[in-house]
């Protein structure tokens, strides 16, 4: 390895999820710990985080490309809610944040986005179904194609979105 890549007990340290294993294991660090020490240790060994654009994209490439116009669909009707929405970037998810975390989509399979709510007080609707991801979720929907992301699926968005606000 080259200057500024020590291995971190063992594991390298630009693999994440292995230095926060190794963390949990070895010294017991809880899991908010782990994930700071993880990231600070790979940007410090040359690890550039990626951009949100760039985690979506990578989201939705190789056999989940199909998926992009749903996962589309579904943030426009998100980001139009109001100038206070912010997109984060994650692996495997994208979360939507207000005053805190009300959605995160999901390439769940390779034919459905699953679409998390977080409500504090879940709406009645058919479509929802009790989840703990992604994300901060309660309840997720899934999504199979742009027509399912419909004015029942806005409405649930802006529940979502009004229930975690300042």
């Amino acid at each position: 390895m080259g200057r500024g890549c020590a291995d971190v007990g063992g594991r390298h340290p630009l693999d994440q999820n292995e230095v926060r294993k190794w963390l949990k294991a070895e010294h017991g660090v809880s899991q908010n710990s782990q994930w700071a020490i993880a990231f600070e240790t790979a940007k410090q060994s040359g690890w550039v985080e990626p951009t949100v654009e760039q985690y979506i994209d990578q989201q939705y490439s190789g056999p989940k490309a199909a998926l992009r116009p749903i996962f589309d669909a579904a943030r426009r009707l998100i980001e139009e809610l109001g100038t206070d929405v912010r997109v984060e970037g994650r692996g495997t998810y994208t979360p939507f944040v207000r005053a805190r975390q009300f959605s995160a989509i999901a390439a769940a399979t390779k034919a459905r986005v699953d679409l998390g709510l977080r409500f504090v007080e879940a709406p009645g609707s058919e479509l929802l179904v009790p989840a703990k991801a992604p994300g901060q979720s309660t309840h997720k929907i899934g999504l199979t194609s742009t027509e399912d992301v419909n004015d029942e699926v806005g409405s649930l968005i802006a529940i979502a979105y009004q229930q975690n606000g300042r």
